[in-house]
């Protein structure tokens, strides 16, 4: 089953660094959120990626065209003038990647539109290139499967950001409390699972995936929400790369599993 990764949007939330490359490839512990997303993919055997580009998307394409070097120990043999090459060791992930340019101001669903000869007549599966997350592949897969609707997403409950004050009849704040999960809602965070009739869905480049097109299967009972329980975080600002970086430099980082 391929993996569609949406990396084109400008990240603007960022842009301490996103001014100088796309949101995705911002680096946490010195990779690209992008890449930790698709180890954890390849964790559980999905290997098959294709990467909807836009914003800088020749940082991407650089990035995956010399992913062999970057990884590999190389001797530059200048000293008999044939520039030679020697490889030492060769490793690189066992993935196929896909970029495909679906245009610099395409919005998410015109995006996906873009990449429907890449898929063909099958399931698919569909993130956000900024979200990091735990959600057991397999059982999200067979759980899309066995309700035979044409979209699944997953939902989670993000941690209360703000604490809560709590007032008396005369305005005196009596207690600060933290605010719980389960004092918010369910939210997307991405990492779906669809079917190809999804294309049916979707316009133009005006489109937008998570207004018409969900709201229109919503209402027609085909799309489900799993629900998941543990850990998910976007990388929406400076603020979100600190805390991911600081959970993996605590070595507690969730959807670390290589």
């Amino acid at each position: 089953m391929k993996v569609v990764l949406l990396a084109g949007g400008y990240g603007t939330r960022i842009s301490e660094e996103s001014h100088l490359k796309p949101k995705p490839m911002i680096e946490i512990d010195g990779k690209p959120i992008l890449w930790h997303i698709m180890k954890y993919y390849s964790s559980f055997g999905y290997n098959d990626f294709i990467i909807c580009c836009g914003y800088k998307g020749y940082v991407i394409k650089e990035f995956f065209a010399n992913y062999f070097l970057y990884n590999s120990d190389i001797t530059f043999d200048f000293s008999t003038g044939k520039n030679e090459m020697t490889v030492h060791n060769n490793f690189a992930e066992a993935w196929k990647v896909t970029l495909v340019d679906t245009g610099l101001n395409t919005m998410t669903g015109g995006r996906i539109k873009r990449i429907k000869e890449y898929i063909g007549n099958q399931t698919f599966m569909l993130t956000y290139g900024d979200g990091v997350c735990d959600v057991n592949i397999d059982n999200l897969v067979d759980f899309h499967k066995k309700s035979g609707k044409l979209a699944t997403l997953t939902a989670v409950q993000p941690d209360g950001r703000f604490g809560v004050i709590e007032t008396n009849k005369d305005n005196l704040i009596t207690a600060f409390t933290e605010k719980s999960k389960e004092d918010t809602g369910w939210i997307n965070a991405g990492y779906f699972v669809l079917e190809p009739q999804i294309f049916d869905y979707l316009e133009d480049d005006t489109t937008i995936f998570e207004r018409a097109p969900l709201e229109k299967l919503a209402k027609e009972g085909q799309l489900n929400a799993y629900r998941h329980d543990g850990f998910w975080q976007c990388m929406d600002t400076l603020r979100d790369k600190n805390y991911l970086e600081d959970i993996i430099k605590k070595g507690e980082a969730p959807w670390k599993k290589w």
